[in-house]
This record gives C-alpha cells, structure tokens and sequence, in this order.
C-alpha cells in the first residue's frame, strides 16, 4: 500500500530543496522515521526543522484533500483551498510558522493532489 502523505512529503522536498536547502530531502526522510509509523491525522510532529514541517503539511493536506473531496461528491478541491486549510489548521495549533510557509503549503497541496490522481489511474 502507497503511503501517500509521504510520497507527497517528498516531492515537495524535492521540488523546495533548491530554494530552502538542498539537505531538505534528507529532513523530509528523518521527519518520515521520526513518526514511527503512527499516522493518524490528530498527531503532528514538533515543527522544528522544515522537514518535520513538511511532513506534517503533507499529513493535514491528506485529511483535508479527502474531507473535501467527500463533502463535494467526489470533486477535486483546489490546491490552494487546501494550503490555506493547513495554514489555518497550523495557526490553530500554535505552530510557529517561518517564512516560506505559504510557498510551502502551496507545494505540499499540489503534490497531495498529485499523489491522488496517480492512485486513481
């Protein structure tokens, strides 16, 4: 089974690597480790690195693909409803957010989006 928060985690690592640093990759995969298989969509890492923030975007981005796919009959949501939706969630949370954040979001919904339609075919 496709882990589809994770491939999408690491797209956008990929895809910000050469803007945010290019050791984003490996963040991603250490963020990835650190969840210890517990993926359940109420549980976020402590966003300390961009990694770790990556792939919590990537977590709430696939709660909130699926929630509003499902309330709008199977229709695709827009990425950018979903990167605002996980921007507005961090904030609830408290969650620090550094500069890019938005950039990131906007990266981590697409490839959510991405990993879906890829599952469909």
């Amino acid at each position: 089974m496709t882990d589809y928060t994770a491939e999408a985690a690491r797209s956008a690592a990929v895809i910000l690597a050469p803007d945010l640093g290019l050791n984003l990759p490996v963040e991603v995969e250490a963020a990835l480790a650190a969840r210890g298989g517990d993926q359940r969509p109420d549980r976020y890492l402590d966003l300390v690195s961009l990694g770790s923030l990556i792939v919590s975007a990537a977590g709430l981005a696939w709660t909130i693909y699926v929630n509003l796919r499902d309330r709008a009959h199977g229709q695709e949501p827009e990425a950018d409803s979903i990167a605002r939706q996980i921007r507005i969630t961090l904030r609830e949370q408290d969650t620090a957010l550094p500069p890019g954040t938005e950039r990131i979001t906007e990266v981590v919904a697409t490839e959510i989006i991405r990993q879906a339609k890829h599952a469909q075919e």
